[in-house]
C-alpha cells in the first residue's frame, strides 16, 4: 500500500510531464508551421528567435530529466526518454546555429532571460542522471578490472626484519640523569608556587583599606554596569542588524548553511523511488515474458489461419479477375502485408507488373531522368530565385520529438490512472505493443508456407513451371557485386578486449579519472555580456560560460548514443587558456558525468613508450580499438602545443612530442557518428605551435579566461568551505575578490591551503579569519597579467581568421576586434618583464593598506 504522500508525488511528477509537453506543443507549432517562414532580412531579430526558443528548449530539457528520473512507471519512462533525447538534440542544433550566425562560442541572454522572468540558474545545462545509473553495472566492472590490474602492479613488499639495537652504559646513565633531574625541577616548582600562595593569603588578611580604595571601589560598580549595559545593547544591535539583512536576502541564514530536515527528507524520497523504478522495472522485463508467450500460444495460431485465409482469397480473387494467379510479392517489397491494404486485386497485381518493369527499365532510365530532373531544376532555380534572407537550419529532431508529443497525447495525457496508484505496468499496452511484433514474426512464417502453396497451385492449374525470376537474380548479383569499403586490419585479433585494457593500463595509456563533477567547476554568470555587446566591446567568457559549453559540445553528446549520432559531430574539442584555470579538471569532469573511459595520449606520457613507426601503430591501434570497444572515452592529449611545434626546442628533443602528428589525423578521420570517442586536448602556451595545423586538428577552441569578480567571490567562499573555514562578518570576501584580479582558481587553492592549517583551523572559534591573512600568501605568487591572456585570445581569433577551413572565419569575424586587441597585445607584452620584478612586500604593503581603510569608507 502506497501513502497518500507517494500518491502526491506520482501527481507531481505527472504534472511536471504534461506541463513539458504543453510547453513542447507550443514550441512545434512555431517551428512546424503550415505555412513555412519567410526568411528575415534582420540579423538580431532572426538572433533573438534562437535565443528564445533556445531558453525554452532548455526549460523543457530542466522538466523532462526530473520527470524522467522520478516517474516510477516503466511504459511512462519509455515514452518519455525519446523525446527527452530530441529536446537535447534540438538544443545542440540550436547552439550550432548560434555559433554559425554569432561568429562565437558564447552568447550573452541577460535580456531575453528577464523578459521570461527567469534567473541565471535556470540557463544551467543539466546533466541527466541516467547517464551514470543505467550504466552502474558497467562500470563496476571496470572498476574492478582497474582495481585487480593495479593491484597486479603493486610490488610486493617484504617485511623488514626487526632491528635490535643495543643500549649502552652511558646512554642509560644519562637517560636516569635527565628524569631525575625533571621529577626534583618539577617537586621544587611545586612548593614555590604553594609558599608564593600562602604569603600572598597574609598580607591580604593584616592590609586595612583605606578611604579612598573604599571609595574607587564603590564607584567601579556602577561603571561596570554601565560597560555590561553598552556591551549588551551594542550585541543586541548587531542582532538585529543581522536578521535584518537576512529578511531583506542581502545575507544567507546560517540556518540554511546545512540541509533542513525537509530537504533531507526529499533526497530521502527520491533515493526510495529510484530504487522502486528498478523493481517496477524487472515486473515490467517479466510480464513482456509472459504476454509474448500468451499472445503465440493462444493468438498466434488464429492469426496465422486469418492470414492464409485472407492470402488464399487474394490467390482467387486475382484469378477469377485477371485469368492467372498472380506472383507472389517478395519479401524485400514487404511480403504480404503489402496485401491487407484496401486495394482491389487488379490494382495489386497492376502494381506487381508495374514494378518488375520499373526494375528491368532502372537501368536505361536512371540516366536518363537524372539528366531531366538535372534540367527541370535548373530552370526551376532561373524561375524562382530564392529571396533573401536568414532561415533556419534543417532539424533531425523535429519529427521524433512531434512523434514523442502525439504518442503522449494519444495514449496519456487524458488516461484515468486512479486505480493505478502504484504506478505498475499496464498489461493491455503490452499486448497491444507486442501483437504488432508478433504479427510480422508470424507473417513471414507465412509467407513461406503460402509461396510454396500458390506454386503447387500453379502447377496443378496452370501447369506452369516456377523457376527464380531473372530480375530476382540479377538483384541478388548486383548486391554481390557491389563496391566494399576497405576495412581497417585489426592488429589485435587474437586478443581479447580484456588483455588489450589491463596493457593499456600497465602503461598508464588508460588511467582512472579523478572523482570530480561538472558542478565543482565554480563560477558564476556574466550578468554584463549584453550590455558590452550591444557596445561593440566583446566580452571575455566567465567561468560559467566555460562550464555551459563543455557540457554542450562534451557531456551531452559522450552521454547519449542518440543525441551523438544525429547532431553535428565534435571529434576534437581544444582547451585553451593559462595554467591553473582548471583545464585537466574539466577533463576529468566530462569522463564522470558520463562513465568515459580516460586515455592519456599526452607527449610527456607516450615518450619512450611502443618505440618505431610499428609501435606507434599498434599504440594507437590498441587505444581507439578499446575506446570504440568500451565506449564513451575521452582520448586527452595535455600539453597539445608540443604535437605541433614549430621548432622542438633542444632539452625536448629526446622526448619527441611531434611523434603524433601525422598518425592522430589520419585516426581522427575514421571516427564516424556512432563512435562515443571524443579527443580532448589542453594547452597554455598556443603560441609555441603552428597554428595552422592546431586549427585544423581541434574542431572546437574554447578559450577558458581567468575568473572574473562574481567567480573569484564565489571561490573564495566555497573553497574557504569546502577546506574546513568558516566566512563570516570580519572576512570581507568582497574585499578579498576585488584584489585578487588575475589570479586563477590554481592559485586560489594553493593560497586556502597555505592558511588554513589544522592548527589554524582549531583556533576559528577564537579567532575568525580575515582578508589579511590571505594577502601574504597570495601576493608571493605571480598573477596572469592581462597581457597574457591577451596573446591567447589573439592566437584564437588568428586560428579563426587564419584558416580558410574554418566556418567562423568564412563568415566574417569581428575582425576590428582581431586588430584591437593584437594591437593591444604587441604594445603592452613588453610590460610584463618589467611587472613581474616588482618587489613583493611592495604589493604587501599596498593591498594591506587598502584593507585597512575599507572599514572606514563603508562606515562613512
Amino acid at each position: 500500500m502506497y501513502d497518500w504522500k507517494t500518491t502526491m508525488s506520482h501527481s507531481t511528477y505527472n504534472r511536471l510531464w504534461s506541463e513539458a509537453h504543453k510547453e513542447l506543443n507550443c514550441l512545434l507549432a512555431q517551428e512546424l508551421p503550415k505555412e513555412p517562414h519567410r526568411p528575415e532580412k534582420d540579423r538580431v531579430v532572426f538572433f533573438q528567435r534562437l535565443v528564445t526558443l533556445y531558453v525554452h528548449y532548455i526549460q523543457i530539457f530542466r522538466q523532462l530529466e526530473e520527470a524522467y528520473d522520478q516517474i516510477i512507471h516503466p511504459q511512462k519512462r519509455r515514452v518519455i526518454r525519446p523525446v527527452l533525447e530530441g529536446v537535447m538534440g534540438r538544443i545542440l542544433e540550436l547552439k550550432n546555429e548560434m555559433v554559425e550566425k554569432e561568429f562565437s562560442e558564447y552568447h550573452y541572454m541577460d535580456d531575453v532571460v528577464q523578459d521570461l522572468k527567469l534567473t541565471p540558474e535556470d540557463l544551467e545545462i543539466p546533466i541527466p542522471r541516467y547517464f551514470i545509473r543505467e550504466r552502474s553495472k558497467v562500470l563496476q566492472e571496470r572498476d574492478a578490472m582497474f582495481a585487480t590490474v593495479l593491484n597486479q602492479m603493486k610490488p610486493m613488499d617484504k617485511p623488514e626484519p626487526p632491528v635490535v639495537r643495543m643500549m649502552t652504559l652511558e646512554r642509560a646513565v644519562k637517560i636516569i640523569q635527565v628524569s631525575e633531574r625533571a621529577r626534583q625541577g618539577r617537586l621544587r616548582a611545586k612548593f614555590m608556587r604553594e609558599i608564593n600562595k600562602s604569603s600572598e593569603r597574609q598580607k591580604k588578611e593584616h592590609e586595612e583599606m583605606t578611604t579612598n580604595q573604599a571609595a574607587v571601589t564603590i564607584q567601579k560598580v556602577p561603571y561596570a554596569v554601565t560597560v555590561w549595559r553598552g556591551y549588551a545593547q551594542r550585541k543586541k544591535t548587531k542582532k538585529l542588524w543581522e536578521e535584518e539583512m537576512i529578511f531583506l536576502g542581502m545575507a544567507m541564514d546560517p540556518k540554511l548553511s546545512y540541509p533542513s530536515p525537509m530537504t533531507l527528507t526529499v533526497q530521502n524520497n527520491e533515493a526510495n523511488r529510484r530504487i522502486r523504478q528498478e523493481d517496477h522495472e524487472e515486473d515490467y522485463q517479466k510480464s513482456i515474458g509472459s504476454v509474448i508467450y500468451q499472445l503465440r500460444e493462444v493468438e498466434g495460431p488464429e492469426i496465422k489461419e486469418a492470414m492464409k485465409n485472407q492470402i488464399r482469397q487474394w490467390f482467387l480473387e486475382c484469378r477469377d479477375a485477371t485469368g492467372s494467379f498472380p506472383d507472389y510479392p517478395e519479401e524485400e517489397d514487404g511480403g504480404s502485408a503489402i496485401l491487407f491494404a484496401d486495394k482491389t486485386p487488379e490494382q495489386l497485381a497492376e502494381e506487381l507488373a508495374a514494378k518488375e518493369e520499373e526494375d528491368a527499365n532502372k537501368k536505361q532510365k536512371g540516366k536518363e531522368e537524372v539528366k531531366e530532373k538535372g534540367k527541370k531544376n535548373k530552370g526551376k532555380v532561373q524561375d524562382e530565385e530564392e529571396e533573401p534572407g536568414l532561415k533556419m537550419l534543417p532539424s533531425a529532431y523535429l519529427e521524433d520529438l512531434e512523434r514523442g508529443h502525439k504518442t503522449f497525447a494519444a495514449v496519456w495525457q487524458n488516461r484515468n490512472e486512479t486505480k493505478n496508484y502504484g504506478q505498475r505496468h499496464e498489461t493491455e499496452l503490452i499486448k497491444e505493443e507486442k501483437r504488432k511484433e508478433i504479427e510480422v514474426e508470424i507473417r513471414k512464417q507465412v509467407d513461406e508456407l503460402m509461396r510454396q502453396e500458390l506454386a503447387n497451385w500453379k502447377l496443378a492449374v496452370d501447369k506452369e513451371k516456377i523457376g527464380k525470376s531473372k530480375g530476382a537474380a540479377k538483384k541478388k548479383k548486383a548486391s554481390k557485386n557491389g563496391k566494399r569499403k576497405k576495412k581497417d586490419k585489426d592488429l589485435t585479433v587474437d586478443r581479447t578486449i580484456e588483455s588489450l585494457f589491463k596493457e593499456l593500463v600497465e602503461q598508464e595509456l588508460l588511467k582512472k579519472p579523478n572523482s570530480v563533477k561538472l558542478q565543482d567547476y565554480l563560477g558564476d554568470y556574466s550578468y554584463l555580456g549584453t550590455t558590452l555587446r550591444q557596445s561593440d566591446i566583446e566580452p571575455m567568457p566567465s567561468l560559467s560560460d566555460v562550464r555551459q559549453v563543455v557540457a554542450l559540445y562534451a557531456v551531452l553528446p559522450l552521454g547519449s548514443q542518440t543525441v551523438h549520432e544525429k547532431v553535428p559531430l565534435v571529434k576534437s574539442m581544444l582547451l585553451a587558456g593559462p595554467s591553473g584555470v582548471g583545464k585537466k579538471m574539466l577533463v576529468h569532469a566530462i569522463c564522470q558525468e558520463t562513465g568515459a573511459n580516460l586515455f592519456d595520449l599526452s607527449p610527456l606520457n607516450v615518450a619512450g613508450k611502443y618505440p618505431g613507426k610499428s609501435g606507434l601503430q599498434m599504440m594507437l591501434h590498441m587505444v581507439f580499438k578499446v575506446a570504440r570497444l568500451m565506449q564513451p572515452s575521452v582520448i586527452w592529449i595535455g600539453d597539445a602545443e608540443k604535437m605541433f611545434y614549430k621548432k622542438v626546442p633542444k632539452d625536448e628533443k629526446e622526448l619527441d612530442p611531434k611523434r603524433l602528428k601525422k598518425d592522430l589525423p589520419k585516426i581522427l578521420k575514421s571516427i564516424r557518428g556512432e563512435d562515443c570517442v571524443l579527443v580532448v586536448g589542453t594547452t597554455n602556451d598556443p603560441h609555441s605551435a603552428d597554428l595552422k595545423s592546431l586549427c585544423k586538428f581541434y574542431n572546437k577552441i574554447i578559450l577558458i579566461p581567468r575568473p572574473d569578480y562574481a567567480s573569484r567571490y564565489v571561490m573564495w567562499k566555497e573553497l574557504i568551505k569546502k577546506n574546513g573555514g568558516e566566512p563570516t562578518n570580519n572576512l570581507d570576501l568582497s574585499s578579498l575578490a576585488k584584489i585578487s584580479d588575475g589570479y586563477t582558481p590554481g592559485h586560489m587553492v594553493q593560497v586556502v591551503n597555505s592558511v588554513l592549517t589544522e592548527r589554524r583551523i582549531q583556533q576559528l572559534a577564537k579567532r575568525p579569519l580575515t582578508a589579511a591573512e590571505f594577502v601574504t600568501p597570495l601576493a608571493r605568487i605571480d598573477p596572469v597579467f592581462q597581457e597574457e591572456e591577451a596573446a591567447l585570445k589573439v592566437n584564437k581569433y588568428k586560428c579563426l581568421t587564419g584558416t580558410p577551413r574554418r566556418p567562423l572565419a568564412r563568415r566574417g569575424l569581428r575582425l576590428p576586434l582581431v586588430k584591437m586587441v593584437m594591437k593591444t597585445y604587441q604594445k603592452k607584452m613588453g610590460k610584463v618583464a618589467r611587472r613581474k620584478e616588482k618587489n613583493n612586500n611592495l604589493i604587501v604593503n599596498v593591498t594591506k593598506q587598502y584593507l585597512i581603510s575599507l572599514p572606514l569608507v563603508i562606515n562613512i
